[in-house]
């Protein structure tokens, strides 16, 4: 419902306790300068007019609350108590950007760096969309100077109405209704968080960073609009996890690979794109080669009609289970209700089952297929001279790249955010700049 201006989500399962999210369109997809996204969640909480960090945090342990911010590519999400001091009020001092901001971004980003599946995945996104979409989750030392004021203005943009829902759980939505327009009403109206329409690409990349003997690839496609059933259905039948713990798949959608390497299905929404796709790792450089050609040949054999009924009965079921399982969990469920509330979409679990039981493997094979004819992306970390054996093209042949980065402002802008930001140390993150102020 509209409160205010202000879109209110909520649902009363009568569980024993109870959230509230602020979901804020203030992620990398609309942020006014590169990294400053992950520099306003780390202010979540802090000082405010009328309440100290450390108040905030008493007061929530009085409670049994839990404090909690989280970025997404296109949203922030502040999920708490004494929110409307946190969208109001926040005050962005400049010492507390100095002393405790800036070390929290820098220790995330640290950490990032550190995990050959983040990474992998971070620069997956910015070969696929650009732009937006493509923003790192992370700030980076590559990155354009940032100091509170600028944090302050982009959250008075982003903090606005129009870039407002809220969705809670275990609360009767009336109720919810209710203290939103209390708390709320003297927010500004501003002006929706602007971002072009996302464009997908494709590309292909390589980091060299130390992995710990842990070798990754990323072997994805993407695509414009939301997620089809296809896709999910899709997602259910080319993944390597076993129903059962500690068993096998039969039959495997990748015959041939080798048993120390792992993969992970990806099937990541948006509001008007997805990115479809399998991280792949391994110990060793062979075996994560020999685990990325047998994902490729399964992929190439699917979008080929090798789908059987007996095989896609099996999908759905998992898609389904996969579908209504994911509204178990709040998290689950707000990022469900997010998608619906920006997208204007109105679906229930009965709608999408409806959809995913539809798919027939005519269907699925063509959606694959078609998904394969695009440009692929394909990223390598860790041992980047191993990976270069490895190619990644099902269906796509490899072209010239040479104007890959011509959507960027400037080349360097595209490189530093693409290559640079993993190849640095972050303990020689440069000092900050004093603020003006």
């Amino acid at each position: 419902v509209d409160v205010g201006g202000i879109k209110v989500a909520a649902v009363d399962n009568g569980q024993p306790s109870a959230s509230i999210t602020f979901l804020v369109k203030a992620g990398p997809r609309h942020e006014s300068k590169t990294g400053i996204a992950h520099i306003l969640k780390n202010y979540a909480f802090k000082n405010t007019s009328d309440r100290s960090a450390l108040r905030i945090a008493r007061e929530t342990e009085l409670y049994g609350g839990v404090l909690t911010s989280t970025l997404g590519r296109e949203h922030l999400a502040l999920t708490a108590e004494f929110l409307k001091a946190v969208l109001k009020e926040t005050r962005f001092t400049p010492h507390e950007f100095h002393e405790s901001v800036l070390p929290s971004v820098q220790a995330e980003t640290q950490e990032a760096t550190h995990n050959p599946a983040i990474t992998a995945l971070d620069i997956a996104h910015a070969l696929a969309f650009r732009k937006g979409l493509g923003s790192s989750l992370f700030a980076s030392a590559a990155g354009p100077h940032i100091n509170s004021e600028d944090v302050k203005t982009f959250a008075s943009s982003a903090f606005a109405k129009s870039n407002i829902s809220v969705i809670g759980t275990g609360v009767d939505p009336s109720t919810l209704g209710k203290l939103v327009e209390k708390s709320l009403s003297s927010l500004p109206s501003g002006s929706s968080a602007a971002s072009s329409s996302a464009k997908y690409y494709g590309g292909e990349s390589r980091a060299l960073l130390e992995t710990h003997g842990v070798q990754t690839i990323f072997i994805g496609y993407g695509a414009t609009g939301p997620v089809t059933p296809e896709l999910s259905v899709l997602a259910a039948h080319l993944s390597a996890t076993p129903a059962v713990k500690w068993s096998e798949s039969e039959p495997s959608a990748f015959p041939g690979l080798p048993q120390e390497a792992t993969v992970q299905t990806v099937l990541l929404p948006y509001t008007d794109a997805t990115l479809f796709g399998f991280v792949i790792q391994a110990p060793t450089s062979e075996a994560v080669t020999k685990a990325g050609k047998a994902v490729v040949a399964g992929v190439k054999a699917t979008a080929g009609g090798s789908l059987k009924n007996e095989v896609l009965k099996k999908a759905v079921a998992k898609a389904k289970f996969t579908a209504a399982t994911a509204l178990d969990t709040r998290q689950g469920f707000v990022d469900a209700v997010s998608l619906q509330l920006a997208t204007g979409a109105k679906a229930t679990v009965e709608s999408t089952f409806a959809g995913i039981e539809k798919v027939s493997t005519q269907a699925a094979s063509s959606a694959l297929s078609a998904l394969t004819k695009s440009k692929p992306v394909f990223v390598a970390v860790g041992d980047v001279q191993m990976n270069q054996r490895l190619r990644y093209t099902p269906n796509h042949q490899h072209t010239d790249d040479s104007n890959l980065f011509k959507d960027y402002p400037t080349a360097a802008d595209a490189r530093g955010s693409l290559l640079l930001r993993f190849l640095i140390t972050p303990s020689v993150w440069p000092c900050p700049e004093p603020d003006e102020d």
